[in-house]
């Protein structure tokens, strides 16, 4: 009868577990895990049946215990071949300080895909559970542990287990509970019951459900130490790590039918809650019949983001009674046929390089249309975000013969109680830009006729005439539009308002930033956080790519602010203390080879009268082949480049830039992507339009 504030510590009892393929105890031997010869290796430590990466010292007794270098150790699974959904499950400690880092790794692929991470030490042992998606391609599982700088640092593992089925899913029955975890409560909490135990102040046993005798276990909380009104006992699953969705399935029982309120929520990584199930009133009449049996439910879980399920029992008394909880079961299909399957909410996203996609135009007689355009860059001219060279949408970029007029934009249908996060690019020029240049508006299905919306996004500060990227959650209990809406109200407001790379997707926009399931991939960054595992060349370069905000010192050369969001970070050449002809060289991590096509994404700047040369080349064992490059000035805007290589061995690529003629010769890069898989076939081309002023 530990609570399970204990228990979630306890290592995983071994002597019935089944080994499933990919799964380690490191009792004597390593289980065919092998450490990559590249990095430091783990050490199995015998005595303590765990494999563990530790801080390297320095053998010079001058240095003391300070760690000569950066340690990294790379644990390798064998090859798994696994069709069906698995749940790998990791005992782990981080002591001092350091990182562990859990990859899935296909063959034939260069890139890892990253599962799950933690930076967290503890002194004890603690359970992670991360989804394993179902695949044809056989992979393995790539553990990378980095001890931090402190002396004494280490990183181990303990034990790895691979199991069929989701992590959500739980019988109880094993002492690990799944990664379910007790929120510790002073007075009441969630314990495990059965295996011929009594109950928490009870003198009575319960049968468990799964084999339904009083070995089996189960998880139950009592009511007996109940201090204060609605204390609330919470039981909380493993986080997902993937996208899911289907039916969610449980068995629960009730000692009282008064006293006690039983609830299923889901709860986000913000720590937002939202309620899936309640035992509720429409029972009542059954009550008398089903106390002390278990009873089933079923329910639909959507869970396009990171969730974990929270089974919470409050209680008003020390008379509430017990709540038993067992067989926590999920399935991909919903728990009826009638369910709507999830909503895509990509119907909403839009580039305007094709047309205006789902969005429609309010063709009032107060009305003045958005009108999609391309443009060649200058100073006074912005080109798309997109491509730098492509199409996006303009209002009031001529004067109107009326004193005022406005532009809607209407979005499609987006559906009721689901919270969303809407992003979009703009951009804004004009003698006085004003509150009500660009306002989003939600406006609901009940509301269109009666004229009435909801703002919820207007402007906050100057555009400065570059691209700047926003976002904003917003959820609504009814179908609903979204609405985009520009005001001319007279000449001096009338300035020209531009409007590009409309996205949505479901959930809060802060969890989608911050959440495993839209966190970077190797091979993309943006800069926002420092170089991404890029390094620079400091062996043949003459100086260093900067990392800087805004624009670059020097007039008339470099961007104005970077392209992922117009206010972040973004890499450059500053020209004004280098050479003609002196380059810097940024380099990848190192790559391994593929038998696919390899996609590589990035963004570049090059404007200024005396521009020198931009390269990308893929540098294999010291052998130097160019992939691509551009000399001389090329735009006022950023300019998207696509290139796509193949090689079959292990390298590097390497971005250089070469000072030009002049100090007007700043070069940028932002937004690298390497993708597995062929660029898209065509490009879009658009040739730059002569009546389109944004002026």
């Amino acid at each position: 009868m530990l609570p399970l504030y204990l228990l979630a510590f306890v290592v995983c009892v071994r002597a019935d577990e089944q080994m499933n393929p990919g799964s380690c105890h490191f009792d004597s031997d390593t289980c065919e895990f092998t450490s990559d010869p590249d990095f430091s290796s783990w050490t199995l430590h015998q005595d303590g049946h765990f494999v563990a990466v530790d801080a390297a010292v320095s053998d010079d007794q001058d240095a003391g215990d300070k760690p000569q270098r950066e340690t990294t150790g790379v644990l390798l699974s064998p090859l798994l071949e696994q069709s069906e959904w698995s749940c790998l499950r990791l005992v782990y400690q981080i002591s001092g300080s350091g990182s562990l880092e859990v990859l899935r790794r296909s063959e034939g692929k260069s890139l890892d895909r990253p599962l799950w991470s933690s930076r967290t030490p503890s002194d004890s042992w603690l359970i992670s559970s991360m989804d394993l998606q179902n695949s044809t391609e056989p992979y393995r599982v790539v553990i990378e542990g980095k001890p931090g700088q402190s002396a004494g640092s280490s990183v181990a593992i303990f034990e790895i287990h691979i199991s069929p089925g989701y992590c959500l899913e739980c019988d109880f029955e094993q002492s690990h509970l799944c990664g379910y975890n007790n929120q510790w409560n002073a007075n009441v909490n969630w314990y495990v019951g059965g295996a011929g135990s009594q109950l928490l102040n009870h003198n009575n046993l319960l049968n468990d459900h799964t084999y339904n005798n009083k070995t089996g276990h189960f998880m139950y909380v009592d009511s007996v130490y109940t201090k204060t009104f609605q204390e609330m006992a919470k039981l909380a699953s493993p986080m997902t790590t993937e996208p899911m969705s289907g039916c969610l399935s449980f068995q629960y029982q009730r000692s009282e039918d008064r006293g006690n309120l039983f609830s299923v929520y889901v709860r986000d990584r913000l720590g937002q809650y939202q309620e899936l199930w309640r035992a509720g009133s429409e029972n009542q009449s059954e009550w008398s019949e089903t106390l002390g049996q278990w009873i089933p439910v079923q329910v639909d879980l959507r869970a396009p983001y990171s969730v974990q399920v929270v089974f919470e029992v409050a209680f008003n008394s020390p008379r509430g009674g017990r709540v038993a909880l067992d067989d926590i079961s999920f399935s991909p299909e919903f728990c009826s046929a009638d369910t709507e399957p999830t909503f895509d909410p990509s119907i909403a996203n839009c580039d305007f390089e094709s047309g205006f996609c789902h969005y429609t135009q309010d063709q009032g007689a107060e009305s003045s249309s958005w009108r999609r355009v391309s443009v060649k860059p200058n100073l006074f001219r912005n080109g798309d975000h997109t491509t730098g060279a492509g199409s996006f949408l303009l209002a009031h970029s001529r004067l109107s013969p009326r004193a005022g007029y406005v532009s809607r934009l209407i979005g499609p249908t987006l559906p009721g109680n689901l919270k969303f996060c809407l992003r979009f690019y703009f951009s804004l020029r004009g003698f006085n830009q004003t509150d009500q240049a660009l306002v989003v508006y939600l406006q609901q299905q009940q509301q269109q006729q009666r004229g009435s919306h909801e703002k919820i996004w207007t402007h906050g500060e100057k555009s400065r005439g570059i691209w700047i990227s926003t976002d904003v959650t917003f959820q609504t209990s009814q179908p609903a539009k979204v609405v985009f809406v520009s005001t001319c109200g007279n000449f001096w407001d009338c300035g020209s308002v531009a409007l590009d790379d409309i996205s949505v997707s479901l959930g809060d926009c802060e969890q989608t930033e911050t959440g495993v399931l839209a966190s970077s991939l190797p091979g993309h960054c943006d800069f926002e956080v420092g170089l991404c595992g890029y390094t620079q060349d400091r062996h043949t370069d003459a100086a260093d790519w900067q990392w800087r905000r805004g624009p670059t010192p020097t007039s008339y050369t470099g961007p104005r602010g970077d392209h992922s969001t117009g206010l972040g970070y973004y890499l450059y050449l500053e020209a004004s203390p280098m050479l003609p002809g002196q380059s810097v060289r940024l380099l990848s991590r190192l790559l391994r080879g593929s038998r696919g096509r390899q996609c590589l994404t990035f963004f570049y700047h090059m404007y200024g009268s005396g521009t020198g040369h931009l390269s990308v080349h893929l540098d294999k064992s010291g052998e130097d082949a160019s992939l691509w490059e551009r000399s001389g000035e090329q735009s006022v805007a950023w300019l998207r480049a696509r290139v796509e290589y193949q090689c079959d061995s292990q390298h590097q690529l390497v971005f250089e830039a070469t000072r030009g003629s002049s100090v007007r010769s700043d070069i940028a890069i932002d937004d690298i992507i390497l993708e597995c898989g062929p660029c898209p076939e065509t490009e879009i081309q658009v040739t730059a339009g002569t009546t389109n002023e944004i002026e």
